[in-house]
Formats: C-alpha cells, sequence, structure tokens
C-alpha cells in the first residue's frame, strides 16, 4: 500500500482519517508519507502502528528533524532500513526497507515523496532514486516503490526514469469505476505502487469482501462500496480537511 493520506493542518495522522483506512484495508506492507503523530516520540509512533497496524508489525521512520519524514510499516521483519538523499528537497529523503518476507527473496520496500514544483525536478529526482536502487539493491530481491509522485499525467519524464527499475506500463490500480486517478479530486494520478520485474510477475487481483480489483486499487471512502467490508472506514475519510491523496493498494502472490 502507498499512502500520503494525512489530514487536518499539520500534515499528520492524529487525526485519525488515516488511521481508519489503514486499519479497514489491512496491508501486509505500507510506505508511507508525511509519517507524523502527536509529538513524534518514539512512544507516539509506536503507538500510532499499534493502532493503525498491530502491535506485531515492525517500522521504520526517518529520523532527525525531516518536517514530512517518509516511511515504512511491515508484517514482516525489516532486515534493515535507512533514507537514501533526496537531491531536490531537504524535509524528506527516500525511506527504504529491506524485509524478510517468507521466501528465499528478500523485498525492498521504498517510500518517496517527489516534490510539487516541476516535472523536471521529479525527473532529477527519479534518476537520483534509480541509481540508489541499482547501486544498493540484489538482482534477486523484489523491489516496490510506493508513494505520492506528484506527477501529473503517467507519462511524465520521472516515471521513464522508473521504467529502468519497475513496470510502468498499464493497467493501472482504480476504484470500481475504473478511475484510476488519485489526487482528491480524481483527476490526476499522483500516486502509485510500482514493483520490480520480478515482483510484477507475481502481481494478483485485490480482493475486498465481495470485490475484486483486477489491477489493483485506488481506494476513496466517498465511493466504495460496501463500507462494512472495510470497517471502521467512514464514508467521510477520504475527503477529510486536507487529505490531498487516495490510498492505492496492490497484492502480489510470494511463493
Amino acid at each position: 500500500m502507498g499512502a500520503n493520506i494525512t489530514s487536518g493542518n499539520a500534515q499528520s495522522y492524529t487525526p485519525g482519517e488515516g488511521t481508519r483506512i489503514f486499519q479497514g484495508l489491512d496491508p501486509d506492507i505500507a510506505m508511507l508519507q508525511e509519517f507524523n503523530y502527536g509529538s513524534n516520540s518514539s512512544a507516539d509512533i509506536r503507538s500510532f502502528v499499534n493502532t493503525a497496524f498491530g502491535t506485531s508489525f515492525s517500522y521504520f521512520r526517518e529520523g532527525g528533524s525531516k518536517q514530512i519524514p517518509n516511511g515504512i510499516v511491515s508484517r514482516y521483519p525489516i532486515k534493515s532500513a535507512g533514507a537514501w538523499d533526496d537531491p531536490q528537497v531537504s524535509n524528506r529523503e527516500f525511506a527504504w526497507a529491506r524485509i524478510d518476507i517468507p521466501g528465499t527473496a528478500d523485498l525492498w520496500a521504498i517510500s518517496v515523496h517527489l516534490l510539487t514544483s516541476s516535472a523536471a525536478t521529479r525527473e532529477t529526482e527519479a534518476t537520483a532514486l534509480v541509481s540508489f536502487i541499482k547501486n544498493n539493491v540484489p538482482s534477486t530481491d523484489y523491489v516496490a516503490i510506493g508513494g505520492d509522485f506528484n506527477t501529473s499525467s503517467r507519462t511524465e519524464a520521472a516515471i521513464g526514469k522508473f521504467s529502468s527499475v519497475f513496470v510502468t506500463s498499464g493497467p493501472y490500480p482504480a476504484d470500481a469505476s475504473g478511475n484510476a486517478n488519485t489526487n482528491a479530486s480524481r483527476s490526476k494520478p499522483y500516486d502509485w505502487v510500482l514493483a520490480n520485474g520480478k515482483l510484477n510477475n507475481l502481481a494478483t487481483s485485490v480482493t475486498i469482501g465481495s470485490a475484486s480489483f483486477a489491477n489493483g486499487l485506488v481506494f476513496d471512502s466517498r465511493v466504495f462500496t460496501p463500507l462494512s467490508s472495510v470497517s471502521p472506514v467512514r464514508s467521510s475519510d477520504s475527503g477529510a480537511t486536507n487529505m490531498q491523496h487516495m490510498a492505492v493498494v496492490r497484492d502480489f502472490v510470494i511463493p
């Protein structure tokens, strides 16, 4: 799950709408942006993870004084984690975690939040991130990247850069009406979950209750039915004040 689903006026999960969405969708691995909660103390962040995901989940959150840190939460043990430098911004980096999923290969989950400033800036960020991946991730492992790319189209130059590591072609996750856009007004493809070829070959439908989404799900509580399948989500959660993005979910069957 890729998720920049903070709300309220502090780019935080404290108000609770995003927490309910995590609880309802119950992801095994989530790549979070704007990973703030409460006072951001270790105790507060642990409390958020316990409530939104579960007490047995592991997590990594960027350290230091990052204003809107990225992070990863995982049902499976995190073997190592850290942050690669985003050359275009100082208030967050590219957060990564090497996760010991079942099977012989590890999963590298990378949480990113690209800048809104321009497509050229996002291309520079993507170029840097691809270099980090090629220099650090074994070719035998699975890789997933998720989060807020702030892309205005599926053909931005940044996506072209990512295509050297990830499968970037469609069909893309969508809601039940086939809308694959992810910003608040559902008009632009801001948010993504991409997989490298090894992982993408294992992609399967996302099934929630009686609903199935062949290419993955863009979750919008304002249109998802029935909400009883994603309790305790409320219909208004995705429309909360300053929730500018929808969550994106993809499923993979690991042998």
